[in-house]
């Protein structure tokens, strides 16, 4: 039935459908082939998993993130990047990254960092004299540092499906993010240099630098008191999500002073939508991993793995290829939840610690977000730029290279997860 659900769920991707809508279907077919669960029974176990209380942490941090992001505190994060480097070398793409590592410890989410960073730095630059499409392809991968550094979405999704702690990978996801911004950077500095992008015309006193980190403050905070009040076992990460949204509100409300009735009405908006489709992609992940728990897939695959690769290092390739490959065509959250029960399965069996498996899935799943055919951060970043997608590739390929870099270290190298 593994097969028959596959084949279908494949069949209505090809056909556009979205992927909360042929999880559901396909797995539903599947089921019902099975003759193992009445339907009635199938539909309870599909909202079943949407009843999970450490998942009330998604639309909260969402919530969070909209509250902040929604005012003026997006211009004093671009004002703080571009004091600390807008000055160097290819300095407003690099303020593209260094926004998107502030931006990943409020929003959480790749996407709407590409949106919100894209549309004021991305005509920014463009007028400045840099290459449109180098431009769009700086915020397409800068964007997916978002869902490394805490609070990250994804590294939620993966707790629930391998039951690790919520704190211990948002500790961890703090190197690998900050990892892949130095790497960026660099990228941003050569590029600026040997191609010789325009200099931001400006005279940035260490002065400026410091009055632009506190106006910044309160969201280069925020990754800080979440790790915090987590590691120190002060709060559960939904009550710590909960703490995150009344933070946000305070901080528009006292400190900037820009919170008013809509920006409050369209932050609960899009969080709502937005936990929507991720609630939509949970449930039809239920159905998914029911039929796979049935037919032991996980530890079949496992066992499969053992015997024929039994290598661990081969092991770990494998996974990391057949990643890179389903993420390129699939959302992160439904390739984590599609993906995590199994490799879960097959990482215990090879002694691989479940906090450095789901930081390495997150690197690789990442990549997939700024690569063709399905990058998301991709296509919005090309939709801003009015850039072609096949133009932006062309100038993506040194982060792919500095991407796939950090991914192999986070793969072989735990001592950089687990500290």
């Amino acid at each position: 039935m593994t097969v028959l659900m596959i084949a279908i769920f494949g069949v209505l991707l090809v056909l556009a459908l979205p992927v909360g809508f042929a999880l559901t279907i396909s797995s539903a077919v599947a089921v019902l082939t099975i003759g193992q669960m009445p339907p009635e029974a199938a539909i309870v176990k599909i909202f079943q998993p949407t009843r999970s209380f450490p998942l009330l942490a998604i639309p909260f941090f969402i919530l969070s993130g909209n509250l902040m992001m929604g005012g003026i505190l997006g211009e004093k994060l671009i004002h703080f990047a571009t004091a600390l480097v807008g000055r160097f070398s290819g300095g407003l793409a690099q303020v593209s990254v260094v926004g998107s590592t502030i931006f990943g410890g409020v929003s959480g989410s790749a996407v709407a960092e590409a949106s919100a960073l894209g549309s004021m730095l991305i005509p920014w630059q463009k007028r400045e004299g840099y290459p449109p499409a180098f431009s769009a392809a700086t915020t397409a991968a800068a964007s997916v540092i978002g869902g490394l550094i805490p609070p990250s979405i994804p590294l939620i999704l993966y707790s629930v499906v391998s039951s690790e702690s919520i704190g211990s990978l948002f500790l961890a996801g703090i190197v690998p993010g900050l990892m892949l911004c130095a790497g960026f950077m660099v990228v941003c500095y050569c590029n600026g240099r040997f191609r010789k992008f325009p200099l931001l015309a400006q005279n940035i006193t260490f002065r400026d630098i410091v009055k632009a980190t506190i106006t910044a403050g309160p969201a280069l905070a925020m990754p800080v008191f979440i790790v915090i009040l987590l590691r120190a076992g002060i709060a559960t990460p939904t009550e710590v999500s909960v703490v995150a949204v009344a933070y946000g509100l305070v901080v528009s409300a006292l400190v900037y002073r820009d919170l008013t009735l809509r920006r409050v009405y369209d932050a609960l908006l899009h969080t709502a939508i937005t936990t929507g489709v991720v609630l939509l992609v949970i449930a039809g992940s239920s159905l998914v991993g029911y039929v796979l728990t049935v037919e032991a897939v996980p530890n079949a695959v496992a066992q499969w793995a053992r015997e024929v690769l039994k290598s661990p290092l081969l092991i770990i390739m494998m996974m990391n290829l057949i990643m890179l490959v389903v993420g390129m065509f699939l959302d992160l959250p439904a390739a984590v939840l599609l993906l995590g029960p199994t490799f879960v399965a097959i990482g215990r069996s090879i002694g691989m610690d479940g906090i450095q498996l789901g930081i390495m899935m997150a690197v690789n799943l990442s990549i997939g977000l700024f690569t063709p055919p399905v990058g998301t951060t991709l296509f919005v970043s090309a939709a801003i730029s009015r850039e072609t997608v096949g133009a932006i590739v062309r100038e993506l390929w040194p982060f792919y290279l500095v991407a796939l870099t950090v991914l192999i270290l986070m793969s072989y190298v735990p001592q950089l997860t687990l500290y």
